[in-house]
């Protein structure tokens, strides 16, 4: 095995220097970020109980309601080839718990309201990266608790009939979420949030269980419960990407090659310059990974040359100060 690794690198050692193989510049870096606000039906219901003093209509109602308030971005880094990205913030339920406070005036009552909400947050993002391979998924979800305000108008249409318009704004907070990779010593990193803060416009029905003026809670009084359909927006999302890709390995892409330790599994660290760049970095040759180790290593589909995962051999990529430091370190 040593004798096909001694073999393998002088080899390609000797052939580095030729004009055959291209000199590539060292991999850019790409930035991406994307936001999205979200449309959706609504539909529900409401149970309620009014007090009434004159004119004044006061009481407490609660609701819930379905939705499908998905906030969806696709993003694409600008990189060759190039990284796909998408993220997605949903809210598909919610429910408030409200007081109410209204001014009746004959078969109309003009209210405000405000209280306690809460619902569902969903927030996925996810990157693919072709140089790697790396795929990045990252998921969160809650419960979350905000608050609600709004106003409306109640219209008796019948004495047991109201009919209702109602405006609501609900804001639940923020989920935010954020994951990173080094695999094959290059970053990947994704970062997402959202403010699930969104409006909400309903049409109503309810039934009213005191329908007659003379009831002892006055001709708002008394309990009632109903249904309500209507529409929603907003939902604020954004996410960030950033893709740093692996520089590659391949020994054709470096030069002044020097071996400076071999590991117990007859791996070699070395000393070594990219062709495009003057700084010195101690690390592995591709070419001598894939005998000893296969699994750590990958082939770019575009231009052929191999990458390494560091991690994969428990190594690190150092420059040759960072590998200066750590011998001195350990030697004492």
């Amino acid at each position: 095995m040593k004798l096909k690794i001694i073999v393998a690198i002088a080899a390609l050692l000797a052939v580095t220097g030729s004009s055959v193989f291209a000199q590539p510049a060292p991999p850019t870096i790409a930035n991406g970020s994307n936001s999205a606000s979200a449309s959706s039906w609504v539909a529900g219901g409401q149970v309620g109980y009014n007090w009434q003093r004159g004119s004044w209509v006061y009481g407490l109602e609660a609701d819930i309601s379905a939705m499908h308030l998905n906030s969806e971005m696709n993003t694409v880094l600008p990189l060759v080839p190039p990284p796909t990205a998408n993220a997605n913030a949903d809210v598909d339920w919610y429910g408030t718990v409200r007081g109410r406070l209204g001014w009746s005036t004959g078969s109309a009552l003009f209210y405000g309201t405000g209280g306690l909400a809460y619902g569902r947050v969903e927030l996925n993002s996810s990157i693919s990266s072709p140089v790697g391979p790396v795929f990045l998924n990252s998921q969160t979800s809650s419960e979350k608790v905000g608050w609600v305000a709004g106003a409306g108008i109640d219209y008796m249409w019948l004495p047991n009939v109201i009919l209702n318009i109602g405006y609501q704004h609900v804001d639940l907070g923020t989920v935010s979420l954020a994951s990173a990779s080094t695999a094959f010593s290059g970053l990947l990193t994704q970062s997402a949030s959202t403010h699930a803060q969104f409006d909400v416009v309903t049409a109503g029905l309810s039934w009213r269980f005191s329908p007659t003026n003379t009831a002892p809670q006055g001709a708002w009084g008394g309990m009632y419960a109903g249904g309500h359909v209507g529409g929603a927006w907003g939902n604020n999302a954004s996410a960030n990407y950033f893709d740093q890709p692996p520089v590659p390995s391949d020994v054709r892409l470096k030069r002044d090659i020097t071996l400076v330790a071999r590991l117990d599994d007859g791996l070699g660290l070395y000393r070594y310059r990219y062709l495009w760049s003057d700084t010195v970095y101690v690390g592995v040759m591709a070419q001598e990974v894939a005998l000893i180790h296969p699994e750590a290593i990958v082939r770019d589909a575009l231009d052929e040359y191999l990458r390494v995962d560091y991690g994969r051999l428990g190594l690190h990529l150092m420059t040759l100060p960072e590998w200066d430091a750590r011998s001195k370190g350990e030697r004492l």
